[in-house]
């Protein structure tokens, strides 16, 4: 993150950086589009692209038509078309960037009933809005109490105000179907506004609400990852990482989205490997697959009656062994492909420009030597004759 807080201002700018949202180091939007376009020109008589994509709390975004051709920048405050009254948003993207990501959302660009966009936002309507955004906590904390009360079994996440503050959609996550006419009905003659209801999925939940991940780094989905595909406990198989759910699970409770990223790489890697199943006829017994080192290309094998002996044999032995299976040859023993295998520790630490050991600090300090000499100086000082008055 460039910036220390990008949190929106009263006069609708990041607080942090004051480059209204286009950042050099892109850390002022979620799920942002770096616009590579943006210092080049038209061609001659070509009109720019009449949509635009507007940002809106948290990670929703949508496309809204020009038409009136208003001149927008990234991180212009707008106020755009809504069911009833209108919305206020960040302007996100423009040009023909827009174009592409319209056709990757699958939105018609030609359609006519793609929602307009009014004005850039006047002051009155970012006032308005940073009120109904002040109001949001304490509505949330408010409508979760009523939905206590009434024993409903579901988790209100977030809520996002209409711009113009006459409506309010509340985001939720539940197991199961939940009956919210009663909680509805409460609400409004509690805040005065009308009421939405949208139930989203504790991925979805994560990436409105955002977080730090335990890589230390903002969590993917609330940043740049725009889809979700599914994630199954055989990639963590694959890269031989423990099935441990506090450790595989993110901030959703499902698994983490990252364990998809060095798929592929490991499974072409094991392509060359041979199965974990693979089985070793030896002379001296049948040995069996242990484990798999797709770095190093190494496996351990042990024998059937010896199972907490391994012996480290290359991915090349391997394969050599089990051609000579194939033709119902036997090897003598594992031991003899595992010697050639046998390298010398190197030491961690070499003293090559005259530091100390790093272990320093482990030996005992030798203390006997010390005292022997402060019992010596002691003694002397007793013989020395005291001097004339």
């Amino acid at each position: 993150m460039g910036c220390s807080s990008c949190s929106t201002g009263k006069d609708g700018q990041p607080r942090g950086c004051k480059n209204n949202g286009t950042c050099g180091t892109d850390g002022c939007n979620k799920l942002t589009v770096f616009d590579w376009l943006s210092n080049m020109s038209l061609p001659t008589g070509e009109k720019p692209f009449d949509c635009v994509e507007v940002r809106f709390k948290n990670s929703r975004k949508d496309f809204f038509r020009n038409p009136d051709n208003l001149s927008l920048s990234i991180g212009d405050i707008v106020a755009t078309q809504a069911k009833s009254g209108h919305d206020v948003g960040m302007v996100t993207l423009t040009g023909e960037l827009v174009r592409v990501q319209m056709k990757r959302k699958k939105v018609d660009a030609k359609d006519s009933d793609l929602p307009k966009l009014y004005r850039k936002a006047s002051q009155r309507d970012i006032d308005q809005w940073q009120k109904c955004r002040n109001r949001e906590e304490e509505i949330k904390k408010r409508s979760r109490e009523i939905a206590i009360i009434l024993g409903l079994q579901m988790k209100i996440s977030d809520v996002e105000f209409q711009g113009d503050g006459s409506k309010a959609t509340f985001y939720y996550t539940a197991e199961e179907r939940v009956d919210f006419r009663q909680l509805i009905k409460d609400m409004a003659k509690a805040f005065g506004i009308r009421i939405e209801m949208r139930q989203i999925g504790y991925r979805q939940e994560a990436q409105r609400l955002g977080g730090i991940g335990s890589c230390g780094r903002e969590l993917c989905c609330s940043t740049w990852l725009t889809d979700f595909r599914s994630v199954s406990t055989a990639a963590a198989r694959y890269q031989q990482l423990s099935l441990n759910p506090q450790k595989l699970a993110g901030q959703c409770g499902k698994l983490k989205c990252c364990l998809n990223y060095e798929l592929d790489v490991y499974l072409e890697a094991l392509k060359d490997f041979p199965g974990h199943d693979s089985k070793l006829f030896t002379e001296k017994g049948l040995a069996f697959c242990q484990k798999t080192d797709i770095f190093k290309g190494t496996l351990w094998y042990s024998y059937k009656d010896e199972p907490a002996n391994w012996h480290a044999l290359t991915k090349a032995q391997v394969h050599e062994i089990l051609e000579k299976n194939k033709k119902k040859e036997k090897v003598a023993s594992l031991e003899e492909y595992a010697a050639d295998n046998i390298q010398e520790e190197r030491s961690v630490f070499e003293n090559v420009v005259g530091q100390d050991s790093l272990t320093r600090f482990d030996r005992p300090k030798n203390t006997r030597k010390r005292n022997k000499n402060k019992n010596k100086k002691r003694r002397n000082q007793r013989k020395r004759p005291a001097k004339n008055a």
